[in-house]
């Protein structure tokens, strides 16, 4: 019986140490980036150098995981001075009105070993719409530093651009659908 209450009370420890657990992007681990068609032809890389991110979870496996984005629209590179620019002005994002974008999660259905389908609300150019992501916890382990938890995602998806009102380019010049990819290392808190 002595067993039994022991492991009972471990088990319920395991549980309530990882209850509503709270982690932090790391940033020196981490990109929020995209990918658009050009021309039909190449393909142009383009990143958000300042952003933050949470997540807070009470599931070892992430199963139940809550995602809040938010990244500076006014620090998008994609290495071209001129183009970066173009996409902070009106044309495009409108950082001068719209500074921030985000991304809240609503819902997390595990699709196979470490897989995910992520919903939520993406907020760009003052519109928000839902979406759907791809995740996938890339590994988990302790903090070489502060022997704290950390664990690793990649979220990837597509949207249209259009749907959010970025950019008035025809789609021959510039793709409607872009690639979202964003990396990352966070910190147990």
């Amino acid at each position: 019986m002595k067993k039994i209450n022991l492991l009972a009370a471990v088990l319920m420890l395991g549980t309530t140490a990882f209850a509503q657990s709270k982690w932090a992007v790391n940033k020196a681990h981490a990109k929020v980036g995209f990918t658009v068609t050009h021309l039909a032809i190449s393909e142009v890389d383009g990143n958000f150098k300042k952003f933050d991110a949470t997540l807070t979870s009470s599931k070892a496996d992430f199963s139940d995981a809550v995602f809040e984005l938010t990244a500076d629209v006014g620090s998008v590179n994609t290495d071209n001075d001129m183009r970066d620019n173009d996409l902070k002005s009106d044309h495009f994002f409108d950082a001068a009105k719209y500074p921030t974008l985000s991304f809240v999660s609503k819902g997390i259905t595990k699709t196979g070993d470490k897989r995910y389908k992520l919903t939520g609300e993406l907020t760009m150019h003052g519109i928000t719409k839902p979406v759907t992501l791809d995740m996938a916890v890339t590994g988990t382990g302790k903090s070489m530093q502060n022997q704290k938890p950390i664990a690793g995602f990649k979220i990837t998806g597509t949207i249209n651009r259009n749907d959010f009102g970025v950019g008035h380019m025809p789609s021959a010049v510039v793709s409607d659908e872009v690639e979202i990819r964003a990396v990352g290392e966070f910190d147990q808190i």
